[in-house]
């Protein structure tokens, strides 16, 4: 069976968006074209109007070659997995949506396998119902976009690592995108006894908002002289010396090398189950203040990301 819509006769055939040909720098081969396809929908798939997208370090290693030809799909490619939108057509065999609703997620099923020719810095994209959850109803498109990839990165991370009520925790590089998430869910959703976590010294009133009992500035405190060590540490900046805040059996979580890392694989089920916590607010999305970018300036949003001193996500609204 076809996809249904009834909304056919309003969704072009071309839409804007910005792509890539060739691995380079995202400043140098990302480019802007008005003339590309609009998806095609499969039968468990929705298309979406874009409204927000936000950028994540995984973007631009890939678009820069990082990974190499086996996480690439065919050029030109449409980067961005991160998406907050409205489904303006449905498959055959989609049930959980409809034409109308509000949704989000990230795209990608596998962070680093079978990543979509189609992302989401594009006016139209499709994505397999699975991977999408209804946007919570507190949220703007702006902020719901800027969750998906962290918050789950985030979780999965925490439960691979066994977090459970009354164990401390450390994250390296609390006022990142993937680290904000990882404070917030580990004190209000695993039960932390005790979390800390590592920023500069300009963000650790930021931490200490989040649910941070102790925020630690990484430019005047070593991990190896810390007064005390942390069931769990979650490295989600590369930490060579993570290891030395870790106590004896404890276990440690990476999302960058050196260290034993994990990909995440997308699920809507992790949003589904931290929809009460967003909707309470006692979990809240982050987004530099500076890091919300037109779709015009998607390679600025690139650019500023790539400085390493966003605090939270970096977004990229509206779309187009």
């Amino acid at each position: 069976m076809a996809a249904t819509s009834s909304r056919d006769d309003e969704i072009p055939s071309v839409n804007k968006a910005w792509t890539y040909s060739e691995y380079g720098q995202s400043s140098e081969v990302l480019k802007f074209f008005t003339t590309v396809p609009v998806p095609q929908v499969e039968e468990d798939q929705v298309l979406i109007k874009v409204i927000a997208a936000s950028v994540n370090p995984v973007d631009f290693k890939r678009i820069n070659g990082s990974f190499g030809d086996a996480t690439n799909s065919s050029f030109p490619t449409v980067p961005g997995y991160d998406v907050a939108g409205v489904v303006v057509k449905v498959g055959s065999q989609v049930k959980k949506f409809k034409v109308g609703d509000e949704v989000y997620g990230d795209i990608n099923e596998k962070g680093l396998e079978d990543l979509k020719q189609y992302g989401t810095l594009v006016e139209y994209t499709a994505a397999e119902e699975k991977l999408l959850a209804l946007k919570p109803i507190n949220l703007s498109f702006a902020e719901a976009a800027s969750l998906p990839l962290a918050m789950e990165t985030a979780y999965e991370g925490l439960e691979r690592a066994h977090l459970s009520s009354g164990k401390s925790l450390l994250v390296l590089g609390g006022a990142g995108g993937v680290g904000t998430q990882v404070i917030q869910l580990a004190k209000y959703v695993f039960g932390a006894s005790k979390v800390g976590a590592t920023a500069s010294t300009g963000k650790l009133e930021l931490l200490r908002s989040l649910g941070a009992d102790l925020a630690i500035d990484y430019t005047k405190e070593n991990l190896e002289d810390l007064p005390e060590k942390f069931d769990v540490v979650y490295d989600a900046v590369g930490d060579e010396g993570a290891m030395k805040a870790v106590k004896d059996g404890g276990e440690l979580v990476a999302i960058t090398p050196p260290a034993n890392t994990f990909v995440l694989t997308s699920t809507s089920s992790i949003l589904e189950k931290l929809k009460p916590y967003v909707e309470s607010g006692k979990v809240k999305p982050v987004i530099d203040p500076k890091g919300i970018f037109p779709f015009s300036k998607t390679v600025e949003a690139f650019s500023y990301l790539q400085t390493s001193r966003a605090t939270g996500k970096v977004v990229v609204y509206p779309i187009p």
